[in-house]
């Protein structure tokens, strides 16, 4: 029996007493735990469901603490999509700091979600939400302190389904042996796809096998099954050749895009936490995707097509958010803010309101040589990112700004009531003389 199978959940009252005597465990570590706030529930605007009115159970987890994780729009996104449907139920999970880990390893406490505290084993799927490599660890100390096997292989029809999704999955190899399959690409429409997948083979009951379901599921565009293909290496190490195992699987896995912005869901009433997290602000996403295609930017290349959300739309989308929220800042989310087709109209539209209301309107991710300073007059923080440095390389990184602008830019902001201005340099590696890069750390 492994140190946490007494806590596996069974149907009757048995669950519910489980339930109780393990939220009574965590709520008495809690005062022996920094910001013990990131492992309590009831947020503003969670959603809680009863379990035994789910056929399919999911916890979305972000490997990372609350703070990092709580904001990231696309684990919100699917939050809210997965829990509009009557009989899923979808809860959120995040990587505890080291201290909570400790004390849940020393009273032999499972990984729990954060709406109800049930053990992340409890649940039909685990989804991670992989934002870039450094989580990785993560991903499999989040599984260990679930209590859950790290190995595909060694799971079965009876454990959670592990799925990852996100930029890293683009590149699933490094993890491949611990997931049992990734979707690549945008998750919006896909999701509910691998929901209906999954209930259609719960339905078989005690006839169902996990293969079974991962081979119906490569039917689905996006996803991929690392157990279904083999993989060849050369004498140096690296990938030479990877072949599915059998002609009904997909040769080529081919990612998942929304086509339509304005048709893809936005959360309009999105979590508010109760302590402070990082960009603990309305987040408005305006378009996905990018025209630059620097090659630098993984993201510029995996979200394309460049798609943008109507300018309407998104005035209407963005008052609704702040009501629902109270917050006090608003950011127009996207690769290059400035890059959008109507964004000082946008901006305007949204300031008639905003001002009254002391709410501010943040502009991240601005380029130094599209940033139009008449955007100033209506915004208080604004973040350009010049990329200095860069015109050297034109022909495989596109150039973003030079000296010139980078003093003009600020300046004029600043004359025209911008308080803040973040700068981002991308300096690539090889060509930056060593010069400019000391005076970028004076900077």
């Amino acid at each position: 029996m492994g140190a946490f199978d007494l806590w596996r959940l069974e149907t009757g009252s048995l669950w519910w007493w489980r339930v109780r005597d393990l939220w009574k465990e965590i709520e008495r570590i809690l005062p022996e735990v920094q910001k013990p706030t990131r492992y309590i529930d009831r947020e503003w605007n969670s959603i809680r469901k009863d379990h035994r009115d789910a056929q399919l159970k999911i916890a979305l987890i972000y490997p990372d603490v609350y703070e990092v994780g709580m904001p990231n729009l696309g684990l919100q996104i699917l939050y809210d999509i997965l829990n509009s449907q009557d009989d899923v139920l979808a809860e959120r999970a995040y990587a505890p700091w080291v201290d909570m880990e400790e004390k849940l390893r020393q009273r032999r406490i499972p990984l729990f979600s954060l709406e109800s505290h049930l053990p992340l084993a409890s649940f039909d799927v685990l989804g991670f939400s992989l934002q870039h490599e450094m989580t990785y660890t993560n991903v499999l100390n989040v599984l260990d302190l679930a209590g859950i096997s790290l190995h595909a292989a060694e799971r079965d029809e009876r454990n959670p389904l592990v799925i990852g999704g996100g930029p890293c999955a683009y590149n699933p190899k490094p993890l491949a042996p611990f997931f049992d399959f990734f979707v690549i690409g945008e998750g919006e429409e896909v999701v509910l796809e691998l929901v209906e997948g999954v209930k259609s083979w719960q339905r078989m009951g005690n006839k169902r096998r996990k293969e079974e379901l991962l081979r119906a599921l490569t039917k689905i565009p996006g996803v991929y099954v690392p157990s279904f293909y083999r993989v060849e290496y050369n004498s140096s190490g690296r990938i030479g050749k990877v072949e599915p195992i059998s002609e009904d699987i997909p040769q080529v896995v081919s990612k998942r895009f929304v086509s339509d912005l304005d048709r893809a869901r936005i959360p309009m009433r999105p979590i508010v936490p109760y302590m402070e997290v990082i960009h603990d602000r309305c987040s408005l996403e305006i378009m996905r995707g990018c025209t630059r295609g620097c090659r630098f930017c993984q993201a510029g290349m995996i979200y394309r097509p460049a798609r943008e959300r109507s300018a309407e739309y998104l005035r209407g989308v963005g008052e609704e958010l702040l009501r629902e929220t109270g917050y006090e800042d608003i950011s127009l989310a996207s690769l290059s803010t400035s890059d959008y087709g109507r964004i000082e109209w946008l901006v305007e539209e949204l300031m008639r309101g905003c001002a009254e209301k002391g709410v501010s309107i943040s502009l991240p991710s601005l380029r130094v040589d599209t940033f139009s300073v008449s955007l100033a007059e209506h915004i208080q923080t604004c973040p350009p990112v010049p990329g200095v440095g860069l015109r050297t390389s034109a022909s495989s990184v596109e150039p973003r700004g030079h000296s010139a602008e980078l003093s003009r830019s600020p300046q004029s902001s600043r004359r025209r009531g911008v308080k803040k201005t973040g700068l981002t340099f991308a300096p690539e590696a090889g060509t930056q003389q060593l010069r400019d890069v000391m005076l970028i750390s004076l900077c």
